[in-house]
């Protein structure tokens, strides 16, 4: 009797277990499910959005039928940005609101620029984002929007150059596509000025740099190892030395072995943070602009001043080795002000959307030096027409030969800007009328900072070749120069 007795007491208790141990459980998943999680933010924090923790595992294609007048944009159509926001196809109306000139079909005879590329085999470029021509076909028709593979999204895209660079080559020899005539694809090498290395090294370290169970060495070594090969292997490579080569290395980490072999190449870079100056140096070598993730604002919506409530923006990573370790002493220093907006940030839970509403309601944009010298974040800035607040001493920057930053940024050195109140008593003293030159200089060189396809006058890509070409001309004036007495002796010798 007893022991009957005692059976329900224990069925009860059974009961009440497991209904404890399913309340622990939901509020768990709960917990993961809700942006105050027990996660402190700091584990979350973007880096210069240079992190590879975000990458999207696949490519995700948008289905889309495009026009005639259908222009590839990052941004496009789109109400929001999220971490996995691909390219989609846009109307060339959205080029024209941003300034841009109308184009003609490129006259070959008027280009600046004569490259040869290279026909590398798709898994260098194309076929690392699952296009597959057909057979011995290395080129998608970029003529057809439909069959151009769309970049991987999320912080993939702020170092996709390389991509656009190559579209725009390609384009060049498309009667279908209308684009400027600065850079032009030619057939022989012996006609051109430039070899252009088509090889996407940002997307490989963004997606095949991590070892697998099967592989002992990943993707993205293997494909460095083949393209060595393969350019020391080059008649074009032996003549020059490689000097007249362009590779694309935007990500601070791509190409991290095949850099020191292929040194004495032209290099596209984000920066010299990474690299010996023997490598990598301002005499040969091009800085462009990452493409900015945050969504850009049209110039005719764009907020003035007394518009903008915020004095001074800045949300990512704030404990940051090497170089920018200011971070964290300008956060314990302007943290707490009443007008400053200086916090960690997030990809995740909206943070891009986030990140972009705040810059553009804030007067002052500040890029910190990071892990190296440059960030998207400028950008970014750039995009929201909120003025740029540079303190950096070791940045290079875009086109900055042609292009005067200090119209539309402020330069702080690293040491004035952590000593006390001198930040925010120098921002304080640009007025209005100071202020609204600089906003309305940055709505006029955004457009400098655009990646698109079809490449229009003044963008982006269209702004790199022509740092190609100055560079090019620099070299050639120096070895002019150096050559003046011993081709006048060799004048007199035939005589």
């Amino acid at each position: 009797m007893a022991e009957k007795s005692m059976l329900p007491s224990r069925f009860f208790l059974c009961l009440i277990t497991v209904a404890m141990c399913l309340l622990i459980f939901s509020s768990t998943f709960l917990f993961r499910l809700n942006d105050n999680s027990f996660t402190p933010t700091f584990f979350e924090i973007v880096d210069d959005y240079n992190s590879t923790e975000y990458f999207i595992s696949e490519l995700r294609q948008l289905p889309h039928q495009p026009s005639e007048a259908d222009t590839i944009s990052p941004y496009s159509n789109q109400t929001e940005i999220s971490e996995e926001v691909v390219p989609q196809v846009t109307n060339v109306v959205r080029i024209d609101s941003l300034g841009y000139d109308k184009v003609k079909v490129c006259d070959p005879s008027h280009a600046i620029l004569k490259v040869y590329m290279y026909d590398l085999p798709p898994e260098f470029h194309f076929g690392l984002m699952g296009w597959k021509g057909g057979p011995n076909q290395v080129w998608p028709d970029v003529s057809n929007l439909s069959e151009i593979p769309r970049y991987p999204g999320g912080l993939n895209l702020q170092h996709s150059i390389a991509y656009w660079l190559t579209l725009d080559l390609l384009s060049s020899n498309s009667e279908e596509v209308s684009r400027p005539c600065t850079a032009f694809r030619v057939n022989n090498t012996k006609d051109a000025d430039i070899i252009f290395v088509p090889f996407l090294s940002s997307l490989t370290y963004n997606r095949y740099s991590k070892h697998t169970r099967k592989r002992k060495v990943s993707v993205d070594r293997i494909l460095q190892d083949k393209l060595v090969k393969f350019l020391k292997n080059r008649d074009e490579w032996k003549r020059s030395g490689g000097k007249d080569h362009l590779i694309v290395a935007h990500h601070p980490n791509s190409m991290k072995t095949a850099r020191k072999e292929l040194g004495s190449a032209r290099f596209i870079l984000a920066d010299f943070g990474r690299y010996p100056k023997k490598i990598a140096n301002l005499q040969k070598d091009v800085i462009a602009p990452y493409q900015h993730v945050i969504k850009t604002t049209p110039a005719n919506i764009s907020s003035p001043f007394e518009d903008r409530p915020i004095l001074v923006y800045f949300q990512g990573a704030i404990y940051r080795k090497d170089g920018g370790a200011i971070r964290q002493e300008l956060y314990y220093l302007l943290k707490d002000e009443k007008d400053v907006h200086f916090s960690f940030g997030s990809v995740r839970a909206n943070g891009v959307n986030q990140a972009g509403r705040g810059m553009a309601a804030s007067k002052f944009c500040l890029n910190i030096a990071g892990d190296t010298p440059s960030s998207n974040r400028l950008f970014d800035a750039i995009a929201t027409h909120c003025v740029p607040v540079i303190i950096s001493d070791d940045i290079e920057l875009p086109y900055e030969d042609v292009l005067d930053y200090s119209e539309f940024c402020v330069f702080v050195r690293a040491t004035d800007a952590v000593r006390k109140g001198y930040l925010l008593n120098l921002l304080r003293g640009i007025d209005q009328d100071k202020w609204s030159k600089m906003w309305n200089r940055l709505k006029d060189t955004e457009k400098h900072f655009e990646y698109q396809f079809p490449s229009r006058p003044g963008d982006a890509v269209d702004m790199i070749w022509g740092v190609v070409s100055r560079k090019l001309s620099a070299s050639y004036n120096e070895v002019y120069r150096k050559s003046r007495y011993s081709k006048t002796n060799l004048l007199l010798n035939t005589q």
